[in-house]
């Protein structure tokens, strides 16, 4: 009977190979200004917001100090508290969503937005007609 290759332990259980080492001590930064915006954004996230102890490498006491003039510097309007969302994640069910909001949205009597090959596309097609869409052209022309 063979033995079978152990397994690694679950991801809770591991331990990191090496600790982290903190942007502050490997710089000798012993006190930290609010002002020093270019120190702070090391510690914040894309979306700004603070990183955690675990990945920064920070001890409490520098942690705190960090979380502190990040919030001073944000109340200085020198950081910001969140930054805009350019993209959205888009998941199944928010797609399907979307096309029943446009439907609500539009005023009556009103053709969807479409892009200009999808306009060209259902023109030559007829699919207005088909969808209950009248055409606007043929309205304003009688």
């Amino acid at each position: 009977m063979a033995r079978s290759p152990k397994k690694a332990p679950p991801a809770k259980d591991r331990r990191p190979a090496k600790k982290k080492t903190s942007i502050l001590t490997s710089e000798n930064i012993d006190w930290i200004d609010y002002k020093d915006v270019n120190l702070l954004r090391r510690f914040m996230s894309e979306r700004a917001k603070i990183r955690a102890r675990r990945v920064t490498g920070n001890n409490q006491q520098q942690q705190v100090a960090v979380a502190r003039a990040i919030r001073v510097a944000r109340e200085m309007a020198l950081l910001p508290y969140s930054v805009r969302q350019v993209t959205q994640r888009s998941k199944g069910r928010r797609d399907r969503d979307r096309d029943r909001d446009d439907r609500e949205l539009r005023v009556e009597g009103e053709a969807p937005p479409r892009a200009p090959d999808e306009v060209e596309e259902l023109e030559l097609e007829g699919v207005e007609e088909e969808n209950g869409f009248e055409d606007l052209d043929t309205e304003d022309e009688e």
